[in-house]
């Protein structure tokens, strides 16, 4: 095959990728590889060269807003008029299949649940009250309900972070199918110790965690609801008690790195009833979503899952130059977890990666995008690592518009937007500039994704520290077409810069 995609001609790993027929095939693709153009280039071939109809192929990938653009993508560029399902999606459309449709909880059910744990049920039990008090090693106590009063109303920073944990300990607790009876084993793990403060902490947490969880299935069960893990849990065991299931005989999974076990269980049993061909795309180093459950064990245990598995590489990138592609595989492949990849790139800048110190975060930031758009005219993406980051910089000089638009007070016509870095995944723009790149809980490494009590629930636990945190940076700074600023405070910097500073060829120091 040798037409073209898109416009272009694809290159040999992607050809290669194209033509194979094995069974199991996993697809590693480096960040601006074509990992889209590939997929394009199979649906195509498999379409037009093996006489596969529309409806036999099924293709998912990971988020709405990625599924609905390789929708569209198939469309405008094929003609074809293939769905692109979300897991949630290809569940819901399963249990009505097979005539099980459910009520499916709101999103936030369980947050919502988990919040008004904190501020209002835990109010009625003292042993509740007592063991946050205990968590956070508050000794002083004299009235329990006073003064878990006091310290909820006091620290709300501590409470939500402690909400963010279970929140995310529960996800994965049912993203990787355990039971209720496994709280016995943890807790078993954590013998109460007052030596051990850790132990200590970890048996209280699992406690409280516990009890919110009963709460939430006892929610879901008087609601007559199930949550989008249930839903493919009972999708999945539909399948595999015989349940109907479409006569599929190519599977393409766009963002594996991003599933999760009960995710890769539905995939399986698909895979048994159909006899389809599977091909898996994605990147290790940019599996970012671990506490929505995903587990980025099933991409590296490829070929232990599927013993008759291929295991092929795009590694030529488009986007970035060679010096940034250089900098940002050095800094994820130091987790050695990751999968070795040597990416290449056509293109050359000297010095992609700029740190900015700064004093005034917002009048640098000013001096910044002004400097940029004279010096490029193209568009700039601002990347925090949570959605609040961007009032660290909105005031007289910059305000927010729709759709996450940075208006720039002085200079209206500039192109600015402003996401999350787990939002920016897969977009790109001409510069982007990070920011909160802090040494600090809620900094960039964040350090409250790395609580050591989520290995009971993670059936790969990485030691390595802030190894999704890490992930998320490399996301941060392959977003860029030409260079990215990192603007870090002049103290208390965050540790990864510290880290790229020590390569000091490919990046440029400035202070403002």
């Amino acid at each position: 095959m040798n037409d073209k995609i898109c416009g272009y001609y694809l290159d040999e790993q992607q050809k290669s990728i194209v033509l194979d027929d094995s069974n199991h095939l996993l697809v590693v693709a480096g960040a601006g590889s074509g990992k889209t153009l590939t997929i394009l280039g199979k649906i195509y071939y498999l379409v037009k060269y093996k006489n596969i109809s529309e409806d036999e192929i099924l293709c998912i990938s990971f988020t709405r807003a990625s599924s609905d653009n390789l929708k569209e993508k198939i469309k405008k560029e094929l003609l074809l008029n293939i769905p692109v399902y979300t897991f949630h999606k290809l569940g819901l459309e399963i249990l009505k299949d097979n005539k099980a449709v459910c009520e499916i909880a709101e999103s936030n059910s369980l947050e919502n649940i988990i919040h008004e744990f904190f501020s209002t049920t835990i109010l009625s039990s003292e042993f509740y009250m007592l063991r946050v008090l205990q968590y956070f090693r508050i000794k002083k106590i004299i009235n329990i309900k006073k003064t878990y009063l006091k310290f909820y109303n006091n620290n709300c920073e501590k409470i939500e972070i402690l909400e963010k944990i279970i929140s995310t300990f529960i996800h994965l607790f049912k993203c990787n199918n355990y039971s209720i009876s496994d709280f016995s084993l943890f807790l078993k793990q954590t013998r109460f110790s007052f030596v051990c403060f850790r132990l200590q902490k970890e048996k209280i947490f699992l406690l409280l965690t516990l009890n919110i969880y009963l709460i939430y299935q006892s929610y879901l069960e008087e609601n007559g609801e199930i949550d989008f893990d249930d839903m493919i849990i009972k999708s999945s065991q539909l399948i595999e008690d015989g349940g109907k299931i479409r006569k599929y005989k190519y599977i393409i999974i766009d963002e594996y790195q991003d599933t999760s076990y009960i995710r890769f269980i539905l995939i399986k049993n698909i895979l048994n009833k159909t006899g389809a061909k599977l091909m898996a795309v994605g990147d290790d180093f940019q599996s970012i979503y671990r506490f929505t459950g995903c587990d980025i064990a099933l991409f590296l245990r490829f070929n232990s899952l599927f013993p008759d598995a291929k295991v092929m590489k795009i590694e030529n990138t488009y986007r970035n130059s060679q010096e940034l592609v250089s900098v940002a595989s050095d800094f994820v492949m130091r987790n050695k977890y990751q999968i070795r990849k040597q990416l290449r790139s056509n293109k050359r800048l000297m010095k992609p990666i700029r740190l900015i110190y700064y004093k005034n975060i917002s009048e640098t930031f000013l001096k910044l995008v002004l400097r940029i758009f004279e010096e490029t005219q193209g568009s700039i993406l601002v990347l925090g690592r949570n959605n609040k980051d961007i009032n660290m910089l909105l005031g007289k000089n910059f305000t927010i518009g729709k759709d996450n638009k940075v208006i720039c007070n002085e200079k209206k016509d500039i192109d600015i937007y402003y996401l999350t870095v787990h939002k920016s995944k897969g977009l790109e723009a001409d510069n982007v500039i990070i920011i909160n790149l802090e040494d600090k809980i809620s900094g960039f490494p964040n350090q409250i994704e790395g609580d050591k009590v989520l290995r009971f629930v993670n059936q790969s636990y990485d030691s390595f520290p802030f190894s999704e945190e890490r992930r998320l940076f490399y996301v941060a700074l392959t977003r860029t077409k030409n260079y990215v600023y990192l603007l870090v405070p002049i103290k208390n910097q965050s540790v990864f810069v510290s880290e790229l500073v020590k390569n000091k060829k490919h990046i440029e120091i400035e202070k403002y």
